[in-house]
């Protein structure tokens, strides 16, 4: 599987490997029914099995787009909030992008993994930890929403052990793989009744039929 761009070739993140951006409403977590324009970065070294995103693993099929093309479609569009996704997009240099759009005057939300440094600014982190990269240290402090996929009970004791290493003000989402949505479902709604702590999240977008 290959896993990152070359570094080399971005200049220093003006140029980023672009898998696609678009209008769209925030589907899942704290800020689901958001519109938000959201930019996929392409590369990603953790491999979830279930990952829905499989196409933007390998960089290679998306070659370095200058950030200021991105930006300016961005700021063109009604949205007042960026999505950076991906794909795992800390793998690169954030700051220029995320800056830019900063100073554009539009939030900046981050949805990652937390496997790799952090770069850029955000006024929103989505963390959501996988087993096969944990997340480093950093990602914890940093997490406004701790975002936990859940494909079986054995995952509830997996959401709590991050959820014991984020801050308290840090909101925790329980969110059933799409696959198995049905099977866990159940378990998830009285897992959340028992610890309300959490709450739910679902991939509403899906049954929105956007991306």
């Amino acid at each position: 599987m290959a896993l990152t761009a070359d570094i080399t070739l971005l200049d220093g993140g003006r140029l980023l490997p672009l898998v696609e951006d678009f209008y769209t409403i925030q589907g899942e977590g704290y800020h689901t029914g958001k519109a938000a324009y959201f930019i996929r970065l392409g590369g990603c070294d953790v491999g979830c099995s279930w990952c829905d995103a499989k196409y933007t693993w390998n960089p290679k099929l998306y070659p370095p787009t200058d950030v200021e093309t991105v930006i300016a479609r961005a700021v063109a569009c009604a949205a007042q909030s960026i999505v950076i996704t991906g794909g795992e997009p800390l793998i690169y240099p954030l700051d220029i992008l995320t800056r830019t759009l900063r100073a554009r005057g539009l939030e900046i939300f981050l949805e990652t993994s937390g496997s790799h440094p952090f770069s850029g600014v955000f006024d929103w982190v989505c963390l959501s930890p996988k087993r096969k990269q944990p997340p480093l240290e950093e990602a914890y402090g940093r997490a406004d929403e701790l975002k936990v996929i859940v494909e079986s009970e054995a995952d509830f004791v997996w959401a709590e052990e991050h959820a014991a290493r984020v801050g308290r003000r840090c909101r925790l989402y329980l969110q059933p793989e799409w696959s198995v949505s049905e099977q866990v479902m159940p378990l998830i709604v009285e897992y959340v009744k028992a610890h309300p702590q959490w709450n739910i999240s679902i991939q509403t977008h899906k049954y929105m039929h956007i991306p």
